[in-house]
């Protein structure tokens, strides 16, 4: 099943996206069809030929094309901006002859403002000079009338038709009661033609259009807006790389990288696509990826990422993927398609939009006739018709879900937090349980040493010597902890014989000694254990840990156990889920013991262990009748498990069938960001429907209100009053998605707040072993990008004394630690470099 992409021009309301997706729905193939009214894009899913969607969407007057692999965005952003430019012309020139219009119809004719002697004795010339200016405004947005008549004509009427209806009728109007003037003129009336001046409307028929003119500018400057988080992503994108071919440094553009090209970072540049280092050291921030304003140490064998920078080493890297596969390019898709696509929640909004004009414009009829039955005299019926066409809007209906998603999906991959789609986002908000696998997820994932007990007579240093000797030909992932945690050189140890024993340990063989390390049941049946040694064992896997008995030449010399390790951010990640009224559940194949060691400092609600891969889904359909469920995992055998949750979130150090499997990503490889995501998903679920509720109420008082229904009240709109209120509906609608950018800034200014505090505990913990050690902290005025945080972070890291400076160009924060720092020098430093600086 292939998938489409296209762009539709044509479309003005929510009216016009349900007609193209009902009309490319229809076709044969088509399994799924989903139009964005917000970005004027189309998404098609299904077995069908490109020129078969094109031609369905002409047939309901519209038009599309495939959207070009590499020049899409350029040429999209090249035409937004064009029609930009286009609407503010017609506006300004439509406001001129407006308010010259307004001067003679408003001021003259009902505040005697002065006009020449000539012409205000006139009264049929002030009629024609008014409709001359109607006339000419109607020209200038002729696009209402040209969009909407062909609505009408492809039997798919919409805001355009309603518009050009109601200034149209508006214009008929007034025409017909100059002609009246006509007749009074010609029969000597002059008294009773400048009386008919009061029922011109023709203020009324250019007014509709200006004000609604003046709406779609501001909706089209809030939309721009609501992009902003995406365009910020794709102009990150890295443009060239310095590589190294026939032994000489080039530069090319970041598209002709391939994979195997070296190519070198120098400090403040940004990695062009993704590779591993070769050669050097360095910090790289990956804020861009992560949403992590802390940056990353990177040495030889490290990973590096397309669009981070490096900040302050010299990095030679061998390039992995092309610039179209990198980690970033797969991003900024991610979260482009998840932009494009449609939430749940729309679903009423898009059934209501197929029927919204055709209702309008029975409603409009029907208001009418019911004047002229009541004797309300034509006027007044009129005026009341031609209210009710200009004051309903089905395009803040059409735009109350796909902006929320557009800025909630913007928001999210700037904080590292990746929805594949619009379900993923409204359902992360609908979330009552979140389930979490163990290893990789909620622990390190990586065995560490975590007690050394040497036996009686047998010191520490030997204990250790002893056991990277008996590990050291091992891959097991405890051997790898135990030499990683020893870093001793054994080169010159010569092994005879090496062994793993299934299921109990391993054994080694030197020219003079023979090394068991193993668990107590085999140690049992190979040398003597004290009563104080199997008991300190017993003690270690109750906690959840693996206990290695090693013996030297039949004598036992100590005990180290090794485990996996909490991550440090699960205990309040987990936390903050049960503040939020979720239930947390740790799901594992381990066994009860080890299931419970890492779920009791957690404090999970429920704990499943001893669970077979293919049974975690089986879990999770138990789980689902609870509720809805996100399941959070990071390995193969949580695929199944990802797939068949609600929400299945994949963990960004997780392996490629996980993640997709998943439905969110997230970037930073940390369970922290779990809280966030569904706060997020919660915020854009609840402005959904203040959006959905605003677009309903607005039309469900205003529709009545024009139709006369309060007249009795003394309640009514005018068609002038009408179009206002309808040109800033829409742009209320967007301003309101908008709002969801400060809950964005605000989750990540906590988050950097809590690195910093990390930081700085850190510090303090060292303060405490090396009293000369200090930090000082400097707010920074002027940094913009990654590239000002690596020119302060050089400036600050050249004085003698520093250790480190983290530099955050988001928090305009530099934090400093070394030994006797002068915190005024520190301070002139950043200063002299271009910068804003005090403590």
């Amino acid at each position: 099943m292939s998938k489409m992409n296209f762009d539709v021009f044509g479309m003005s309301c929510a009216a016009c996206s349900a007609r193209v997706e009902g009309a490319v729905s229809k076709l044969d193939g088509v399994s799924v069809c989903q139009v964005n009214l917000l970005a004027n894009s189309m998404t098609v899913e299904g077995e069908v030929g490109v020129d078969d969607i094109i031609s369905a969407v002409e047939a309901v007057g519209y038009s599309a094309r495939e959207k070009s692999a590499k020049n899409h965005k350029k040429e999209n952003k090249s035409l937004q901006k064009d029609e930009k430019n286009t609407q503010i012309k017609r506006l300004v020139a439509s406001a001129i002859f407006m308010c010259i219009l307004m001067y003679i119809s408003m001021g003259y004719v009902m505040m005697n403002a002065p006009l020449p002697e000539r012409l205000a004795e006139n009264p049929l010339a002030i009629s024609i000079i008014e409709m001359l200016l109607a006339v000419i405004i109607m020209v200038i947005n002729q696009r209402f009338f040209i969009n909407g008549f062909k609505g009408v004509i492809n039997r798919s009427p919409n805001m355009d038709t309603l518009v050009s209806l109601g200034s149209a009728a508006s214009f008929l109007y007034s025409v017909w009661v100059t002609l009246s003037m006509c007749e009074e003129y010609v029969a000597g009336n002059v008294e009773m033609a400048g009386h008919h001046l009061h029922g011109l409307y023709f203020e009324s028929a250019a007014m509709i259009l200006t004000l609604i003119s003046v709406g779609k500018l501001l909706e089209s400057l809030a939309k721009g807006r609501t992009t902003d988080a995406i365009n910020s992503l794709m102009e990150l994108s890295p443009k060239n790389a310095t590589v190294i071919r026939g032994g000489e440094e080039m530069i090319v553009p970041a598209e002709e990288v391939m994979v195997g090209d070296v190519f070198l970072v120098r400090p403040g540049e940004m990695i062009a696509v993704d590779g591993v280092v070769v050669e050097g050291e360095s910090h790289v921030v990956e804020a861009a990826l992560t949403g992590e304003s802390l940056p990353s140490e990177k040495s030889v064998g490290s990973t590096v990422l397309g669009a981070t920078v490096n900040q302050a080493g010299y990095l030679k890297c061998r390039a992995t993927k092309i610039l179209s596969e990198t980690t970033y390019s797969k991003v900024v898709k991610m979260v482009e398609e998840a932009s494009a696509s449609k939430a749940p929640i729309a679903k009423l909004a898009d059934k209501v939009s197929g029927i919204f004009v055709p209702l309008v414009l029975t409603v409009s009829a029907i208001t009418l006739i019911a004047h002229l039955i009541l004797q309300n005299g034509f006027e007044a019926a009129l005026s009341s018709a031609i209210s009710v066409l200009v004051v309903s809007c089905p395009c803040a209906l059409g735009l109350a879900t796909p902006v929320a998603i557009m800025v909630g999906t913007g928001v999210g991959a700037r904080g590292g937090i990746l929805y594949k789609n619009a379900t993923a986002l409204e359902m992360s908000g609908r979330i009552n349980t979140v389930v979490f696998d163990k290893t990789g997820t909620v622990t390190e994932g990586n065995m560490r040493v975590v007690d050394v007990i040497p036996a009686a007579g047998c010191s520490v240093d030997d204990l250790l010597r002893i056991s990277s000797v008996a590990e050291k030909m091992s891959e097991h992932p405890i051997s790898v902890a135990i030499e990683k945690y020893v870093n001793n050189d054994l080169q010159n140890i010569d092994i005879l014989e090496f062994k793993a024993i299934s299921g109990s340990g391993v054994y080694t063989k030197t020219k003079d000694q023979e090394i068991y390390g193993v668990n107590l049941k085999t140690a049992l049946e190979i040398a003597e254990i004290s009563e104080e040694l199997k008991e300190a064992g017993y003690k270690l896997s109750s906690e959840g840990k693996t206990p290695l008995y090693f013996i030297l030449d039949g004598r036992l010399v100590g005990i180290i156990s090794v485990a996996d390790a909490l991550r440090e951010s699960a205990i309040p990640a987990l936390s903050e889920l049960k503040s939020m009224g979720i239930k947390t559940v740790l799901l594992t194949g381990d066994n009860r013991r080890v299931a419970e060691s890492i779920g009791a400092p957690l404090g999970v609600d429920e704990i499943i262990s001893d669970v077979l891969p293919n049974e975690k889904e089986e879990v999770i359909r138990r789980l689902m009748n609870g509720g809805r469920v996100m399941m959070v995992g990071d390995g193969i055998n949580d695929a199944p498990a990802l797939t068949r949750a609600d929400v299945g979130v994949a963990i960004g150090g997780g392996t490629d069938i996980a993640i997709e499997s998943s439905d969110v990503v997230l970037m930073s490889d940390d369970v922290k960001d779990i809280p966030r995501a569904i706060k997020l998903g919660r915020r854009v679920l609840l402005n959904i429907k203040e959006n959905l509720f605003w677009a309903f109420i607005y039309n469900v008082i205003g529709i009545p209100l024009a139709m006369g229904v309060f007249s009795s009240f003394g309640y009514s709109l005018t068609p002038m009053f009408g179009a206002a209120a309808m040109s800033i509906s829409s742009f209320v609608v967007v301003m309101n998605a908008l709002r969801l950018n400060l809950f964005g800034r605000s989750e990540m200014k906590k988050s950097t707040e809590n690195n910093v505090e990390n930081s700085e505990e850190n510090i303090t913990i060292s303060n405490e072993k090396e009293n000369e050690k200090m930090t000082v902290t400097l707010r920074v005025e002027g940094m913009m990008c990654p590239h000002c945080e690596a020119r302060v972070k050089g400036v600050l890291e050249a004085f003698a004394g520093v250790d480190s400076a983290i530099v955050s160009h988001k928090e305009g924060s530099a934090i400093v630690s070394g030994e006797g720092l002068d915190a005024e020098a520190l301070i002139k430093a950043v200063t002299d470099a271009g910068y804003k600086s005090e403590l």
